[in-house]
């Protein structure tokens, strides 16, 4: 694949000073150093851009949320009530603790169970797997919270708090594989760049998040001034069709993906996502 870019390196005599042989224009002949960089960073691109929907539906999540928690009962006791914007704590506290857990007993047991070790596209794969559930989760808390708008005692915030921890889970598992797949697909000297690309993505997708919910705004009628009158849930279930989908793509590219360096002999087939 994308062969018809070793064309870059063929020397041609236009490329060629007729006097002492050597490139007398390098913007029109590359290295062959620089065309396999080129070709490295092409083929882990559809891998970023699996990164783009789960990010946005992430962003749509966290607006969502702080949309909700305004009109839920947010008082613990009769002093302190939880500040609608801080529940995206529950995220980062939750992706924390199963780095953590990942690392010191989930990933040595399957190891130990498997004889296998999870490679980086199978933890990006159960991490949107998770992603997928956070969302369909908030669906039906949503759901749910419609139907106590006409009760007296609105829904406790509470309830907001297991969809954000789920995605928190899902948080520890894909993120730092994107950035593990990156930095080892990435040519050596664009690895300061490979740690960033993730962070990029999931920059990206906060703006599309945004774009998204206008377009909801603007084409449905699920996003009025007060989504006690709207349909949240119907926003959630959009982004759980569009992560299976994603999921699916992601399969798709996984599938045909191929490492570039092999460390060992106890690394999975590159085919990973199916075994």
């Amino acid at each position: 694949m994308y062969r018809f870019l070793n064309r870059a390196a063929l020397k041609s005599e236009k490329d060629l000073n007729q006097e002492d042989g050597l490139c007398h224009n390098p913007w029109r002949l590359c290295s062959v150093e620089e065309v396999e960089d080129f070709k490295s960073v092409l083929r882990v691109l559809p891998l970023w851009l699996a990164i783009l929907f789960v990010g946005t539906s992430i962003g749509v999540q966290a607006s969502m949320t702080v949309l909700q928690a305004l009109v839920t009962d947010r008082g613990l006791d009769s002093k302190f009530k939880v500040p609608a914007g801080s529940l995206q704590v529950i995220v980062l506290i939750s992706s924390c603790v199963f780095l953590v857990l990942n690392n010191w007993t989930i990933y040595p047991i399957y190891q130990k169970i498997t004889h296998k070790q999870l490679t980086p596209l199978q933890q990006v794969g159960i991490g949107q797997v998770f992603n997928i559930l956070s969302m369909a989760i908030s669906a039906i808390v949503e759901a749910k919270r419609l139907k106590t708008v006409e009760n007296e005692h609105p829904m406790s915030v509470l309830w907001l708090l297991p969809p954000l921890v789920i995605v928190g889970i899902g948080d520890a598992f894909h993120y730092m594989a994107n950035v593990a797949v990156f930095y080892g697909e990435f040519p050596e000297s664009m690895r300061n760049t490979a740690t960033s690309v993730t962070s990029v993505a999931f920059g990206i997708s906060f703006y599309l998040s945004t774009a998204l919910i206008n377009l909801i705004q603007r084409t449905t009628a699920w996003l009025p001034d007060d989504i006690n009158h709207g349909r949240v849930d119907n926003v959630y279930w959009v982004l759980v069709i569009g992560g299976v989908l994603n999921l699916g793509y992601f399969f798709v590219c996984s599938w045909y993906f191929t490492y570039r360096k092999i460390q060992d002999d106890n690394r999975q087939d590159p085919k990973d996502v199916t075994n």
